[in-house]
């Protein structure tokens, strides 16, 4: 899926944080709801100016951003 046209980074929206275009909703922030356990349908419901194809976006934004990084191990939980 091409990101681009929903997914945008504007210095004086949210500190130039990636978010999702025209909204003030992060991407860092989306990817925190999921991972606390919401659902596409609980997102929408709750962020209806959001899409199914934004919230894709959010997803392939993120796996582009991963895959462009250095990340180092942290090593195995205490």
């Amino acid at each position: 899926m091409d990101w681009k046209p929903f997914i945008h980074s504007d210095s004086a929206i949210l500190g130039g944080k990636p978010v999702v275009r025209g909204t003030r909703l992060s991407v860092d922030f989306l990817l925190g709801l999921f991972a606390s356990g919401w659902t596409f349908e609980s997102v929408l419901t709750n962020y209806p100016t959001l899409t199914v194809d934004s919230l894709r976006a959010v997803f392939a934004f993120s796996a582009e951003a991963m895959s462009e990084e250095a990340y180092f191990s942290v090593g195995e939980p205490a």
